[in-house]
């Protein structure tokens, strides 16, 4: 059996760790201490001693293959990149969320109609918690949720909050959250490693995986770290400063709209000095395991593109249509939403592309390491 100690050598030595916070959630020590995250998200031990090394966390981990199977037949992935039902051009009908959004607002338009129609009593996201940083949070109403709408560069640990509230050893009722807050339905929103994590989860029937009720993926270039040091350097290749920015944006570049109205655009190879290591080793743009993946590449400015991938998926993104969500239906959208999956499929075959040439220069550094794509 292979313990955390196994998933340091294999994966954090290698520099291959997504900081998703997966082995950290759903260790089944948790509630004894073993293990925690560092400040910057990195799993460790809290104390060795209280591992019971049942080797949960070093089965769940998106770069171990061992339940690559199981997690691709229970989400019905299919290639080449998930399983697709529909593409679609959308934006939320709210001009408020709109207004706060990053593309379209549709993931916070489709959290807020969950909530209004009763199918959800909270959700994972991530809220702001300083100029273009945010944290893990779990929302339980509509205003926590418009709150939390808008732009991340730093997607990581986004399911530190979900270990605060989904401690998994629920024979331990004094600290069983699905009592004690009596959130038995949950949406999560998630970058791909974190949906992945989720998944395996999911495979495995284990508590409290089971409350997450819908899986909201987002496209990732990658994860990207946005500390002092890396804002300035990208205001210098810009040309322009933070305190003037009003938001950000990332497409098929990234777009920086200043508070003066003018737009500072930069190629997203710009951007690699601020990328997470383990980034160039994941294969999965598209979120492939979600219930739904959306992103703002393909789109026109003020839409999101939105891919469908299971009938639960389908089905909630449908009854949202059309109070919370219009689509951009002109004659020609069969047309547009073709070339729009086209181009997310050219970025994600780009990806794991990428992905498998960086393993095997990773693997003449450490043999043992072996990843499928």
């Amino acid at each position: 059996m292979k313990t955390f100690t196994n998933l340091i050598e294999d994966v954090q030595k290698p520099g291959l760790c997504h900081r998703c916070g997966g082995c950290v959630t759903f260790c089944t020590a948790i509630n004894y201490g073993a293990l925690e995250l560092d400040s910057e998200g990195k799993p460790r031990y809290a104390d060795e001693a209280k591992c019971i090394e049942c080797g949960l966390c070093y089965t769940i981990c998106p770069e171990i293959d061992e339940l690559d199977a199981e997690t691709r037949k229970s989400s019905g992935w299919r290639a080449p990149i998930g399983r697709v039902i529909e593409t679609s051009i959308a934006r939320a009908t709210d001009s408020r969320i709109r207004q706060k959004a990053t593309d379209g607002g549709v993931v916070t338009a489709l959290l807020v109609h969950l909530f209004k129609r009763g199918r959800i009593d909270g959700a994972i996201v991530t809220k702001p918690a300083g100029p273009f940083q945010r944290l893990p949070f779990l929302a339980e109403t509509e205003k926590d949720i418009t709150d939390a709408a808008g732009f991340s560069f730093d997607t990581s640990h986004g399911m530190t909050s979900y270990s605060d509230y989904y401690l998994t050893y629920s024979q331990v009722k004094e600290f069983d959250p699905l009592i004690k807050k009596g959130l038995q339905r949950v949406a999560f929103v998630g970058t791909p490693c974190q949906i992945n994590a989720v998944r395996r989860m999911q495979s495995l029937g284990i508590i409290p995986s089971d409350s997450i009720k819908f899986c909201l993926g987002l496209f990732c270039s990658g994860n990207f770290v946005f500390g002092k040091k890396e804002q300035e350097k990208l205001g210098r290749i810009g040309g322009f400063k933070f305190k003037d920015v009003k938001k950000i944006n990332i497409k098929e570049e990234l777009i920086v709209h200043l508070k003066s109205g003018q737009k500072k655009i930069m190629m997203l190879e710009e951007l690699e000095f601020m990328k997470r290591f383990a980034c160039y080793f994941c294969p999965d743009y598209a979120a492939e395991y979600a219930d739904i993946s959306f992103g703002g590449i393909g789109s026109e400015e003020g839409w999101t593109t939105v891919i469908t991938r299971t009938p639960v998926g389908r089905a909630i993104f449908a009854d949202a249509r059309p109070a919370a969500i219009e689509e951009n239906r002109t004659k020609d959208f069969p047309k547009r939403t073709a070339q729009v999956l086209k181009k997310v499929q050219t970025w994600s075959a780009r990806k794991k592309e990428t992905a498998t040439q960086n393993r095997k220069v990773l693997d003449l550094k450490f043999p043992g390491i072996k990843k499928d794509s």
